[in-house]
């Protein structure tokens, strides 16, 4: 049986310490520094970026995760450090280096993640400093503090866990995230650390962390923008004992874990996605291929169309039907269903304009689900989006002023 612990976080599995503070990267004297440490060694396995205008500090995680084995992360927020050029090359290593000295373990060990403005170079000498201090401050209970440092437009921390009975003892799988706008799949502009003290090896644990990722992070979308910086890093010390997650119902049961802290911080970036005010699950079903399904839940919960029709309630499914007509995919219209709110407004190609009202009244609430049958097979897929306010614009208006 799964349940949820209390105090939720990075720090929720045994032998991993974090903490947060505000170093001076951020001009409002926020929490802007964060550093998460694990007692001993761990796997470590990741997933990047697909954009190719990436930050130093997503191509030096990547090369280390590779490795297989990783103590520590250390991230700032307020400051991409990308388009930097060979500086950022060089401080990325210096933040690295400094944070390893301070544990007396080597900085092949130590990945590094920025978050922020782009083109801007790190206040090193802040940031520096900022390490010698935060090692000072790391504690068993500062996953919520470091959860408040990797933020940037986020208007609430991201943290969540699981904890379950594998291999004889008792293991947690733990996460924070950070994300709100810049959010699309390839691993949209957030980052996210996942900790847990199970005994998984590496090749398995970056097996199973693919496949999460795939089901939750690269399931959503906030406005269609994919980031210079996203990564997500996993760390599994093996500090709960018991027998290795290596093969069967343990095995199964751990991905499970993981995947449901996944989708949670997934589903936390989406309703905290910039300016909100609704949160939408677009569900394909009747689809040839699960590929299909996907491509088709992507379109309809990129489409800025969608997005605005539901922030202002207006029940115009035809932006739905454009959208997934314009996915890709091979389906035939006659065959298509649409409902919104749970209402349906298509039926077999037709809409049903006497459900119109039905649907602006579902509308109104907060969360919204919207339907898409294809009537071409049997295989389904989910994305998570939310509406496009006027807010957005307001938010993204003035980022760097």
């Amino acid at each position: 049986m799964s349940f949820k612990k209390k105090g939720t976080g990075v720090t929720a599995p045994k032998g991993f310490r974090a903490g947060g503070i505000a170093c001076g990267i951020k001009k409002s004297g926020a929490l802007d520094l964060a550093l998460l440490v694990s007692d001993v060694p761990a796997s470590a396995a990741g997933t990047f970026t697909r954009n190719r205008f990436r930050a130093s500090c997503v191509d030096h995680s990547e090369r280390l995760a590779r490795r297989g084995r990783a103590r520590a992360v250390i991230v700032n927020s307020g400051n991409a450090n990308a388009a930097t050029g060979k500086q950022g090359k060089r401080d990325t290593a210096e933040m690295a280096k400094r944070a390893a000295s301070a544990f007396d373990v080597p900085a092949g060990e130590v990945l590094v993640a920025s978050t922020g403005v782009i083109g801007v170079p790190l206040p090193m000498a802040a940031v520096l400093a900022g390490i010698e201090r935060l090692v000072e401050r790391l504690d068993e209970a500062g996953g919520r503090r470091a959860a408040r440092a990797i933020m940037t437009t986020d208007s609430v921390p991201k943290e969540t866990s699981e904890r379950r009975r594998l291999g004889g003892a008792s293991v947690t799988v733990g996460g924070m995230a950070k994300g709100s706008g810049m959010i699309h799949p390839n691993m949209a502009t957030m980052l996210a650390f996942i900790t847990t003290d199970a005994n998984v090896s590496a090749p398995v644990l970056r097996k199973i962390l693919l496949g999460a990722v795939d089901d939750s992070f690269n399931a959503i979308t906030v406005d269609g923008e994919t980031s210079t910086n996203d990564m997500v890093l996993c760390l599994a010390n093996g500090a709960a004992g018991g027998a290795a997650v290596l093969a069967g119902r343990d095995l199964d049961h751990f991905a499970g874990m993981l995947g449901e802290v996944c989708r949670d911080l997934a589903e936390k970036i989406v309703r905290d996605g910039e300016g909100a005010s609704k949160f939408i699950r677009v569900v394909v079903t009747g689809a040839a291929s699960v590929s299909a399904a996907r491509r088709v839940a992507r379109a309809v919960a990129v489409s800025p169309l969608v997005k605005t029709a539901v922030y202002g309630g207006d029940p115009n499914w035809g932006r739905i039907a454009a959208a997934a007509g314009n996915a890709g995919v091979a389906f035939r219209p006659e065959n298509v269903s649409i409902r919104v709110g749970g209402v349906p407004i298509v039926r077999r190609g037709e809409g049903l304009g006497a459900a119109e009202r039905e649907v602006a009244r579902a509308l109104r609430g907060k969360e919204i689900e919207i339907g898409v049958d294809l009537g071409a097979g049997k295989a389904r897929a989910s994305y998570f989006t939310c509406d496009l306010t006027h807010e957005y614009i307001t938010i993204n208006a003035s980022y760097r002023t």
